[in-house]
């Protein structure tokens, strides 16, 4: 495949005003293993994303059910509301920090994360990283479009009845299966348009999304004639010995909840019409978004215990308690778009990029979305959601710990060793400055592994509880296991750097 850039005004580097780059005029790209029309830098004219398109798409990435859900599982571990909300607003504070710092070569560059981590990895040892992103994303992919069908079969059997006695199918009733098949396939058709088609789509799913969520607390607010007493529950962990290992292997893994986003946001802001655009739209829609949410979570579980006498922490089977039909069918689009929102943008974007990376000439971005699509029905979404510590501690501590120690080398490099200055000619060319040793970086590689064995190697789990032995993999390693993600990029970041010292280059 060759790979033609439309010429652009003046000598390689492109600058502009606001600090952009674009390739050298006319410049042609041949070789196909490197090179597809999606993997290209983004040209100036095309990255016109606004500070409210990165907000609107943190906000619709944001309200989503298993975000809804953080905070209940936190309290299922033994926190009360407010250990819970401060544990899920820290750990969107630390990561927004590599957010904005991997952010930064979208809209300077106009390139996809896989093609921004060929600078440290190499052409060829990109698709290390690029790969263990995917199959994280994928894993993602599938878990939300599980939560996103359960929610459609439980409203819809609320409006028609029958479906939940429905004869079961793998042990789950087969009017389920055919929500999950049905939601499936129109997220793919969604992503299949592209993404100006993912952008137009956030931009009114955001707001939607908001009165849902405040409509439903309006709703339970009213009918509980306030809210209810769960503000009040006392901490089962207290603020002491028993809190802490609890709060910090939590806080990793409320971090891990979007590390895989802090990867791969470039995939988003090399549509950035600026920095500014990218740094104001994510700050101001990441962390506030989140806590916000947590605490919406809270009041309206908190006003459930007073209307129905339990907690109904899942927004799904609490809408489902009313019988007017219209707000099922209110809660119903809710929850669609809700779920769509996040699952396109955070969970197929990235996996399509990383694919495309992988086999440039019989991939590309919309082959990426179909191969993501069945991954995510494989790994049997259903049980990596089966119990809180599974879900906390296992699956989220793990993918953290690898994907901080992905982050911390691509900061290393690109911010520490190149001072953000790149060659996007040679991003695309074997045999140029990135391609190192055959096309692999060793030293990325040796502080891959040294990162990624003292972030995940201490992983344990309690007995019956996780597949991990309970004195950890590695037994020595184990009091670093609670810490994955911070151990990950730290200690990946500073071997990096000592590898490349002196070595400053483009």
């Amino acid at each position: 495949m060759t790979a033609t850039v439309p010429p652009a005004p003046s000598e390689n580097p492109i600058p502009d005003p606001a600090g952009r780059v674009e390739l050298p005029p006319g410049a042609v790209l041949t070789d196909a293993r490197f090179v597809n029309d999606d993997l290209l830098p983004v040209p100036l004219a095309r990255r016109r994303w606004t500070t409210y398109n990165f907000t609107a798409l943190w906000v619709g990435m944001a309200h989503n059910i298993p975000s809804w859900l953080l905070a209940s599982g936190l309290v299922a571990l033994g926190m009360d509301w407010k250990q819970a909300v401060v544990t899920i607003a820290l750990a969107n504070v630390i990561v927004l920090a590599p957010m904005l710092l991997t952010g930064h070569a979208g809209p300077k560059y106009g390139i996809p994360f896989p093609v921004l981590a060929r600078a440290s990895f190499g052409l060829r040892g990109a698709n290390l990283p690029a790969m263990i992103r995917a199959g994280v994303a994928c894993a993602w992919f599938g878990i939300q479009t599980w939560i996103g069908g359960q929610g459609i079969f439980v409203l819809l059997g609320k409006l028609f009845g029958g479906w939940a006695e429905a004869s079961e199918v793998g042990g789950q009733p087969w009017t389920l299966w055919v929500c999950f098949v049905l939601f499936w396939a129109l997220e793919l058709a969604i992503i299949y348009r592209g993404m100006e088609a993912l952008r137009r789509f956030e931009n009114w799913a955001a707001p939607f999304v908001i009165v849902g969520a405040l409509v439903l607390l309006v709703w339970v607010a009213n009918k509980a004639g306030g809210l209810g007493p769960l503000l009040d529950q006392p901490s089962k962990l207290g603020w002491g010995a028993d809190f802490w290992p609890v709060f910090f292997p939590s806080l990793m893994g409320m971090i891990a909840f979007w590390s895989t986003l802090s990867l791969n946001i470039p995939d988003f802001t090399r549509f950035g019409a600026g920095q500014r655009a990218q740094v104001w739209g994510q700050t101001l829609g990441l962390p506030t978004t989140m806590t916000l949410f947590a605490l919406l979570s809270v009041f309206v579980t908190s006003g459930s215990q007073a209307v129905y006498g339990a907690a109904i922490w899942d927004p799904v089977q609490l809408a489902a308690k009313t019988d007017n039909v219209f707000g099922l069918l209110f809660a119903l689009v809710t929850v669609l778009v809700a779920t769509i929102s996040v699952n396109i943008a955070a969970n197929v974007v990235s996996p399509a990029y990383d694919l495309a990376n992988l086999a440039p000439r019989f991939i590309t971005f919309r082959t990426g979305a179909l191969i993501t699509g069945v991954v995510g029905v494989v790994i049997m979404p259903w049980k990596l959601t089966e119990t809180p510590e599974l879900y906390i501690f296992t699956w989220l501590g793990l993918v953290g710990g690898l994907l901080g120690t992905v982050a911390g080398i691509l900061i290393a490099d690109y911010w520490i060793v190149r001072r953000t200055r790149l060659d996007l000619t040679d991003l695309y060319t074997p045999g140029g400055r990135y391609w190192y040793t055959s096309g692999w970086n060793v030293h990325a590689v040796v502080a891959f592994a040294v990162g990624g064995v003292l972030a995940v190697g201490g992983s344990h789990s309690a007995p019956g509880k996780g597949p991990f032995p309970q004195d950890g993999l590695i037994p020595f390693l184990k009091p670093l296991a609670d810490y994955g993600w911070a151990v990950g990029l730290a200690a990946s970041l500073v071997v990096y750097v000592a590898l490349t010292a002196g070595r400053r280059r483009v």
